[in-house]
């Protein structure tokens, strides 16, 4: 019986071929659509789970209240380790500190590498259950180790055998290379890993640190940790959470800090908190998709659905023979569902082609690394599952609709179309353009908000601006060196030393104050170190006052503000006016316009920049524009190579940092726009071959409107009223759940577009224009057809 139902299924494909293009087509666009979202949700739900203990494993975070809020911090003090072994050692397995990942220079004899370590304390790669290709987990025991990355590791020794051999971290710190791990994926947290070293290291490397080591009331480090198996996280959080409560000093404890336990399934997708309260993440892009790719192939099912019920007239003789001749109703279904089965079959194998062709092109927008699971035996049991499912989805409407034809009365022919015949199509064509004009709304609005950022004044000029971490001391050594001989050459407007990069805020102080403040009132102030010129150099633009000078060597004891801090401190003459840090006076000697340093969707915070005094962590320089960007950089490295030999010429363009703040809504907004075009792609599929078919059946009643001298306008209006009209209606029913979804989107950001109400006219006008276009074509292509050709068909 399955075969017969297969041939005649075939049959019907092969004789309607428009109707069967258009079917596989827009199911074959919504299935591969369907597909490239749920590999990449199931890409995004997998983060982290390349770490076989990823459910026991947790970071040690703290929520600290601040004038009334709460801020989640990611870092704790030094001593906290050896308060939860000696308080709480039967709960955790492992307890593990870490530095903050940062970039570092490595070298071995006359090359230079930089990558991007990490410094942690020996049962780190256990914990993280590092795949070793040589060594073992066992390497940072010595205090003088590295492990490398596989990748890192035939860089620098090609084929050869790393093990034993002494690198050089930052040109100060030799280690021996104890083992070399196999590189961590693209959904791990740790993925570009390029090297481990002991903690150790890093205590005795960085003195600010090793002062820190019994001082709870500093936060310099971070901290994992892996819970037992008999041990619950909730419970563990709960019990250290007033760890450091217990140990800060008495002025501190006002901040009331609070540890908790955040568990490595959630930080990738719930790393967003609010007022110390989880408030989602990139969880939300997940939702947002996976709905898109639900409703996109929704659509294309409608598309089968639509036209294998128009097409119901034309079957409806067939119907009624099969059951005058004892075919069952539930015969009947299941040869419509065969049907449907097999159209869906086509379009899936069709649908895997587009994903292959398409997943470079959407790796390269996700910044991810996902490909096809061939070999996955999983992967092939969801297949079918979703073939069968899509196929009874599209084809359930038609299947029982079809089957319940009276034989009798198809046979009679006296089967017509009723009032309300065409109504279910009607509904059907209002939501598919509904979704659409939804979909559109959300890409203008997602636009929008970028632009909107994007527009906002920045503070400085990023033309020709570039950044170069320092390692080791040779640049700052030969800054002025290096300086003069750059500006000798031409290629450079000017060059500064930083504590901390333009895009990021590097380190904060919450013990500074002024005149009037509130004794209990704590902030933390961005507060950053920068040479002399450092304003010249990214452009600062004063609104009082002047830059730091080398004519005034008292200004190593002054401050510029912005005039977020001014405002902040409710300063009238700011200029002047003593801030004491540390207990020291600080004059301030200018204010400058607001700079976006974070995110640009957020308020700018209020900050404080001061001549340096302790790392220059960064060469910030302005190039010259009427240089050539290739010539200036060819001097400038060949320049700093001269003066610092291990140092790597890794540069930053300032303009591609700052752009780099909006990756995740210009994602979203580019998968936003492609989506958004293959569902109005479908739809209007859907809608050419329904009024096709249409045209199609109403051929000769079209010639003889035209001999009775019916216009083509006339008969333009007549074939397009159908189908134009709940088009039209789609946009008002739209519109509620366009402004829900993306009010409720716009709310995640305190600096954030409006919903100007032409967004919506504009979404309801492309999508109605869109059909209409689809339709005319058509129906003027019917009205104009010649007469007597029309009469000539049966």
């Amino acid at each position: 019986m399955l075969k017969n139902y297969c041939k005649i299924a075939w049959r019907n494909l092969v004789k309607n071929k428009v109707s069967s293009f258009i079917n596989i087509s827009g199911l074959s666009v919504g299935m591969a659509i369907a597909i490239l979202i749920s590999l990449w949700i199931w890409n995004e739900l997998s983060f982290n789970t390349y770490h076989e203990n990823h459910k026991r494993i947790a970071k040690i975070r703290q929520n600290v209240s601040v004038n009334g809020n709460v801020q989640t911090e990611k870092t704790v003090p030094l001593p906290l380790a050896k308060e939860l072994h000696e308080q709480y050692g039967s709960y955790f397995k492992y307890i593990v500190m870490s530095s903050h990942r940062l970039t570092h220079t490595l070298s071995i004899e006359d090359k230079n590498f930089s990558r991007q370590g990490v410094f942690l304390e020996p049962d780190g790669p256990e914990m993280l259950t590092l795949r070793m290709v040589k060594g073992t987990r066992e390497g940072l025991i010595d205090p003088r180790s590295i492990l490398m990355s596989r990748s890192l590791a035939e860089v620098i020794f090609g084929n050869g055998d790393p093990i034993g051999h002494i690198v050089k971290i930052d040109n100060r710190l030799y280690v021996k290379v104890t083992g070399v791990y196999e590189d961590l994926p693209a959904n791990s947290t740790f993925y570009g890993l390029a090297f481990i070293a002991p903690f150790e290291l890093y205590l005795y490397s960085e003195k600010w640190i090793t002062a820190a080591n019994d001082q709870w009331d500093k936060n310099p480090v971070q901290a994992y940790v892996q819970i037992t198996d008999n041990a619950d996280m909730d419970k563990v959080s709960a019990m250290i959470k007033d760890t450091r409560l217990s140990n800060v000093s008495a002025e501190n404890s006002k901040y009331n800090p609070q540890l908790f336990l955040e568990p490595m399934n959630e930080w990738h997708l719930y790393s967003v908190y609010n007022n110390g309260v989880s408030a989602g993440g990139k969880i939300q892009y997940v939702w947002m998709f996976g709905l898109i790719g639900l409703f996109v192939l929704l659509l294309a099912c409608i598309n089968f659905m639509n036209l294998s019920t128009a097409r119901s007239q034309k079957r409806s003789m067939e119907v009624g023979i099969r059951k005058a001749i004892g075919s069952l109703k539930s015969q009947l279904i299941k040869q419509f569902f065969t049907e449907s089965v097999l159209t869906v079959f086509f379009s899936f194998c069709f649908s895997l082609l587009l994903v292959q062709l398409t997943l470079p092109f959407f790796n390269q927008l996700f910044r991810t690394d996902i490909s096809m699971p061939w070999s996955n035996s999983s992967f092939w049991l969801l297949a079918i599952v979703f073939i069968l499912i899509t196929g009874v989805i599209a084809g359930s409407y038609p299947a029982f609709y079809l089957s319940s034809f009276e034989p009798v009365k198809v046979l009679k022919g006296s089967l017509r179309s009723g009032l309300f015949s065409a109504t279910p199509r009607k509904i059907l064509v209002t939501l598919q353009f509904t979704v659409s004009f939804v979909l559109i709304t959300c890409t203008l609005i997602v636009f929008r908000q970028v632009q909107f950022a994007k527009d906002r004044p920045i503070g400085y000029n990023v033309d020709g601006l570039l950044i170069l971490q320092v390692f080791g001391n040779n640049i700052p050594d030969h800054f002025d060196a290096i300086k003069n001989d750059l500006m000798k050459a031409g290629v450079i407007r000017n060059m500064a030393l930083s504590e901390g990069t333009v895009t990021d805020v590097w380190g904060t102080d919450n013990d500074l104050s002024w005149n009037g403040k509130d004794p209990d009132l704590k902030v933390e102030f961005p507060n950053t170190g920068v040479s002399v010129d450092y304003g010249k150099t990214v452009g600062w633009q004063f609104k009082e006052g002047r830059d730091f000078s080398e004519q005034f060597p008292s200004d190593s004891s002054a401050f510029i503000l912005n005039e977020a801090a001014v405002k902040f401190m409710g300063l009238k003459n700011p200029v002047g006016e003593i801030i004491r840090w540390e207990n020291k006076p600080f004059k301030i000697v200018g204010v400058i316009k607001d700079v976006i340093v974070e995110s640009p969707y957020e308020p700018i915070r209020p900050s404080v920049y001061c001549m340096a005094r302790w790392h220059n962590n960064f060469v910030v320089i302005k190039l010259n524009p009427m240089i050539s960007t290739q010539s200036a950089l060819t001097i400038i490295g060949e320049n700093i190579k001269k003066y610092a030999p291990a140092q790597p010429f890794d540069y930053k363009f300032i303009d591609e940092e700052y752009a780099g703040k909006f990756n995740n809504e210009q994602r979203a907004g580019s998968l936003a726009r492609l989506l958004t075009a293959l569902a109005i792609f479908i739809s209007c599929l859907g809608l050419f071959g329904m009024t096709s078919f249409m045209v199609e059946q109403r051929t000769k009643e079209i010639g003889i409107r035209k001999i009775l001298g019916a216009s083509v306008l006339s008969l333009w209006h007549m074939l397009s009223k159908e189908f134009l009209f709940p088009v039209f209606i789609s946009s008002f029913i739209a519109i509620p759940p366009a402004y829900y979804f993306m009010y409720s989107w716009l709310q995640n950001y305190q600096y954030r577009t409006e919903l100007a109400w032409w967004i919506f006219i504009a979404s309801g006008g492309f999508v109605f224009f869109i059909a209409f276009i689809t339709v005319s074509f058509q129906a003027i292509k019917a009205a104009i057809a010649n007469p007597v050709q029309s009469l000539r068909t049966e």
